[in-house]
């Protein structure tokens, strides 16, 4: 039985549903990834979607529908490892197998009426390549995406998908990293300093200086009731601090993007916020509206309820919604797990749903459920994305000094935090710093 992983946008919608219906009326096994109404959507996001499939070995065949057939191509052939073509007949279909070992076929609803996508798509999933000097030709290709990747590779050998972006750890090298979290270690086993008294633990030991804790933190109001007043104090404290970012709801995102122009501190939005229980359709477009007004990092909550009722594909379409929204408007995405409601193998399940689908870090909670980030959940999820070098933004009753130090230790690369002023405060006595550093004035 032949796999095949089905997609359009709304232009695309009603040729799509009619060769679902060819399709499994052959025998073929069809997985419908939408779209599933004429409502507008984005076709890059399905095309993506149908291309993953084929890339990941999901399924044997893809097929993306739109209004002309191209952008779609377009979309699917960015996807490492797929090889996609847009066919208009049935030569072009049989070439496209025979010639280049496509495995991913696009259509436009425009230019192909139902009677001919029939005839291409069963020719299309009919023929191979078998002819070695087409085969050759194919290993060619494959081997000019292999030397694309090598050539935007990162000193550290790992392909950055489009451009490098902060992560929130800025001059710390892995050693660093390891150095801190070994000496934060030691200093809760310890109950204190070196001493062994219970003082504060001091920043100038592990290396962790007030600058980077500042820049460690998503400085967050997130309550109902802020008013635009609450926001203002939030943007200057974060301006005076030199906080990485802002993190508000999306009501909030334009009133901050104005606040904060002139400066290096981000902007950043959840989505889908606290309950993760919106459709998919819905967090994209918040995504995307979010992103437009000006945020520069997008927080979404993963539908909770799908992940631990086993929808496997519902999860990962949702975050790969976002993650694309986000791809479109080079924004970072997070995405929280809500992890006290979770089991240890439903967070892994959750890391690597977030790995699949590309996204940038994953985070522990909303702050608003039934508990916050624990070290021992950071350090699971840490455990987990390190193979993919994704980030771990640990939320949720991060109050003092000594707990970011303990989430740090656990692996954390970014704390959310409401106390953010208090922590910051901290960490400058620990240091013997009586004043507060000048403002932190930057470009976006």
């Amino acid at each position: 039985m032949t796999r095949v992983a089905l997609g359009s946008d709304h232009g695309g919608f009603e040729l799509k549903e009619a060769l679902k219906a060819h399709l499994r009326g052959q025998g073929h096994e069809v997985a419908d990834l939408g779209t599933a109404s004429k409502e507008p959507v984005d076709y890059p996001v399905y095309a993506r979607a149908v291309a993953l499939r084929v890339a990941l070995g999901e399924a044997d065949f893809g097929i993306a529908v739109d209004g002309a057939g191209i952008g779609s191509a377009m979309a699917a052939n960015k996807v490492p490892g797929v090889l996609a073509a847009a066919c208009y007949s049935e030569a072009l279909a049989k070439n496209a197998r025979e010639h280049n070992d496509a495995r991913v076929l696009t259509l436009g609803s425009g230019p192909v009426d139902l009677p001919l996508a029939k005839k291409i798509v069963d020719i299309f999933l009919a023929t191979s390549c078998t002819e070695e000097r087409h085969r050759r030709r194919v290993a060619m290709i494959r081997d000019l995406e292999k030397s694309d990747r090598s050539d935007r590779s990162d000193r550290s050998g790992r392909y950055d998908r489009s451009e490098k972006k902060e992560t929130g750890m800025p001059d710390l090298s892995p050693e660093d990293v390891a150095r801190i979290a070994a000496r934060v270690r030691e200093l809760i086993a310890t109950g204190g300093g070196a001493d062994g008294t219970s003082a504060a633990p001091a920043a100038s030991s592990p290396g962790l200086s007030p600058d980077q804790v500042a820049r460690l933190i998503d400085h967050t109001l997130l309550k109902p009731d802020a008013t635009a007043a609450d926001v203002g104090k939030l943007c200057a404290e974060a301006k005076e601090h030199g906080f990485f970012s802002i993190c508000v709801n999306p009501v909030h995102v334009p009133l901050v993007r104005q606040a904060l122009r002139g400066t290096d501190v981000k902007t950043c939005c959840v989505v889908g916020f606290p309950l993760g229980a919106a459709t998919t359709q819905i967090k994209v477009l918040e995504a995307r509206k979010a992103i437009r007004e000006g945020a520069q990092e997008i927080d979404m909550v993963v539908n909770v309820g799908a992940l631990k009722g086993g929808d496997d594909a519902l999860v990962l379409r949702d975050i790969r919604g976002v993650v694309e929204a986000c791809r479109d408007g080079r924004a970072l995405c997070k995405v929280i797990l809500e992890t006290s409601l979770l089991t240890d193998a439903e967070k892994v399940k959750g890391c690597e749903f977030a790995m699949k689908a590309g996204a940038d870090f994953v985070k522990t909670s909303t702050g608003f459920s039934s508990g916050g980030a624990t070290a021992a959940d950071v350090s699971l999820m840490a455990r987990t994305v390190a193979p993919r070098k994704l980030g771990v933004k640990a939320s949720g009753g991060i109050r003092t000094y000594a707990d970011l130090l303990k989430m740090v230790a656990a692996g954390a690369t970014r704390v959310g935090a409401s106390a953010s002023v208090k922590i910051l405060e901290e960490a400058r006595a620990a240091a013997g710093q009586e004043a507060p550093p000048g403002r932190r004035e930057g470009r976006t």
